[in-house]
This record gives C-alpha cells, sequence and structure tokens, in this order.
C-alpha cells in the first residue's frame, strides 16, 4: 500500500473536520474536541502535501529530461528532488506515530518518599527540585498545590502543577520509582545508604476530559491542622472529597481559603481520574505489546542516582550520565528526557507498517 492510499482517510478526515467547523453550529465541548483532532491531524497533512507536491514536481522532471533544450538542467534538478524523497517519508512515517491528546497538556507532579525514612524524603525534596530547574529551563511554571514537609526538610509528600506546552508529553516518562545511593546526612560512619522516592506525572485533565456528577461526590470539611505547633486555622477551611464510584479520596489544606481548596481538590480528583480511564485505555491496547517504555507501571525502578561515582541510569534505556549534579539542578535532565522521547518513537515507528 502507498504512503498516498495509506493516508487518504486521514487527509479525508482533516478536510471533513474543516468543514464541520467552520458550518459554525457546533457546541462549545464538541468544537473543542473536533480542533484537538483537526490539530493532530494537520501535520500529518502538511507533510503529505509537501510529499505528494514533490512526487508530481518529480514526474514532471521526469519528462523534461528528454528536453534538447531543458534536458540538462531538469536532469539535475530530478536527482537532487530524488533524494529528498526518503526524507519526506520519515517525516510522514514520524507524524503516523500515534499521538497521545494528553501531551499538550500541563502536568501533576506527585513525589512521594519511599523506603529509607528521613533519607527518602530528603531525596525527595531533591527530586523536586530539579524538577524545578527542569521547568525553569523549559520556560514553563511550577506551582505548589499540597506539601508534607519531614522534621529534616524533606518532603514526606509534595504535589504541585506544571504548566507549559507540552509538560505532560516531556515529563510523562519520569513516572515510576527513583533510586538514590548516597551517604546521608544522618549517617555518623560515612556509609552509602539506598533509598528510593516514587513519582507520578499525570496528565491535568480539563472539564472537557471528565465529567463529575455532583450525586458521586462527598465533600466534607474540617479545620486545617498545623505542623509543629504552627499556625492553625480556627475555621473549617479544609476540604477532603470523595468520589464514591471509584472512592478516590483528595484532601486539601494548603489555602486558608475554603473554596480556594476545594477547587485545588476538584482539579486533583479530575486529573486522577483521567489518569484512571487513560491507564485503563492503555492497558487495553497493550496487552499484545511485547515490550513497552514509560508504562506507567509506578511499581518499576526506573532510574539509579549514585552520588559518589557522579552517576545517573536510566534503566529502562540503559542511559548512563557521569554528571549527576548538573542533572539534579535540572540543567541536563533534557538529555534524559530526549533519549526516552527517541527510544518511545523508535519504538512506535516499529509497529508501523509502512
Amino acid at each position: 500500500m502507498t504512503l498516498q492510499r495509506k493516508l487518504a482517510p486521514i487527509k479525508a478526515r482533516h478536510n471533513e473536520l474543516s468543514a464541520l467547523m467552520s458550518a459554525g453550529n457546533l457546541g462549545g465541548e464538541q468544537f473543542v474536541k473536533l480542533s484537538r483532532e483537526y490539530a493532530e491531524l494537520t501535520p500529518v497533512v502538511e507533510v503529505l502535501d509537501a510529499y505528494e507536491s514533490a512526487l508530481n514536481e518529480l514526474a514532471d522532471l521526469e519528462v523534461l529530461k528528454s528536453d534538447p533544450e531543458m534536458g540538462k538542467m531538469a536532469e539535475e534538478e530530478y536527482y537532487v528532488l530524488k533524494e529528498k524523497i526518503p526524507a519526506l517519508e520519515e517525516k510522514i512515517k514520524l507524524a503516523l506515530i500515534p499521538k497521545d491528546a494528553a501531551d499538550s497538556h500541563n502536568a501533576i507532579l506527585e513525589i512521594r518518599a519511599g523506603t529509607g525514612g528521613q533519607e527518602a524524603a530528603l531525596f525527595a525534596a531533591d527530586l523536586f527540585d530539579m524538577y524545578r530547574g527542569y521547568t525553569v529551563a523549559q520556560g514553563w511554571r511550577i506551582d505548589v498545590v499540597e506539601a508534607s514537609e519531614s522534621d529534616l526538610g524533606g518532603y514526606k509528600e509534595i504535589i504541585a502543577e506544571v504548566s507549559g506546552p507540552g509538560a505532560f508529553g516531556k515529563l510523562k516518562f519520569e513516572s515510576g520509582v527513583h533510586r538514590v545511593q548516597r551517604v546521608p546526612v544522618t549517617e555518623a560512619g560515612g556509609r552509602i545508604h539506598t533509598s528510593a522516592a516514587t513519582v507520578a506525572v499525570l496528565p491535568e485533565a480539563q472539564e472537557v476530559d471528565v465529567k463529575i456528577d455532583d450525586k458521586d461526590l462527598r465533600i466534607d470539611l474540617f479545620r486545617a491542622q498545623g505542623a509543629g505547633g504552627q499556625h492553625v486555622n480556627k475555621t473549617e477551611s479544609a476540604v477532603r472529597i470523595t468520589h464514591l464510584p471509584t472512592g478516590i479520596v483528595v484532601s486539601m489544606q494548603e489555602e486558608k481559603s475554603q473554596h480556594k481548596n476545594r477547587d485545588k481538590a476538584m482539579k486533583i480528583l479530575r486529573t486522577r481520574l483521567y489518569d484512571a480511564q487513560r491507564q485503563k485505555l492503555h492497558d487495553e491496547r497493550a496487552a499484545d505489546r511485547k515490550s513497552q517504555v514509560g508504562s506507567g507501571d509506578r511499581s518499576e525502578r526506573i532510574r539509579t542516582y549514585n552520588f559518589p561515582q557522579s552517576r545517573l541510569t536510566d534503566h529502562r534505556i540503559n542511559l548512563t550520565l557521569y554528571n549527576l549534579p548538573e542533572v539534579m539542578k535540572g540543567v541536563e535532565l533534557d538529555k534524559v528526557v530526549s533519549e526516552l522521547i527517541a527510544h518511545d518513537q523508535a519504538e512506535k515507528l516499529a509497529e508501523l507498517e509502512v
């Protein structure tokens, strides 16, 4: 099957979407969904148009090659253009890779201390600092939604919203167990300890992605609990929302305003429900695949940070870097992210029968 025949339905759908949106009789939510689909198909159609234009020009030059006056010039242009065709075919293959609709979304970043007590909590804080540095380097914004600090200034848990174009698409491969090997500040004997923290990266859901019925919610109000004798709200500003059909519970007390806490809690609840829907669909699609990268299995150890050797190892792609301090600042994290994205694209390309 030629590329043109394979992509003909995509081009037809792109034209259909354009006509539907131009008609002006769509509801708001439907228009948003169709706009997303149209935006996803547009790069494929643009590359296909360039490819078809090149093939047509190549056919014209083939004819001109036999012309007594134009033949030599046409032959030179013919071979120059012919060398560009494989590159255009490769672009089409890349454009054909199934897109994750959530890649363009903002991300909800959740980091939790795992095994290792206080050292695990300190490592969780180091990971957050790494992502904060990476966020700055990408030109994004990061806002803490909820945080639970440990006695030594680490984090038992921290949840943040990362806002920026393509945030989830780049950060999604960070989900998993991150292991650290170093001498803890609490270790007097200088021995290297191993501890861990878990990272979950969820695409921030929009209202069009997830519908939540009020009857499915139980909302409890309570007084915010201060840490270590700090200020405790005298009003019931903290909010706990339970989604009855799934049992998902979200509590929020970061803000002094009950309204703001409720809005934040709903945003996190919507995001977790959206992630659960996506994970279910992903598992169904992945049933026949032999191997996966970034499967979302958060029990999997994905990376080791070895401080004595200044070494970072990503176990999924056998990538090792020896510039750990720069990675922990977030400056060099993009090298790891780029390799993970490239590996994921290569696997998906291998699955395409083009």
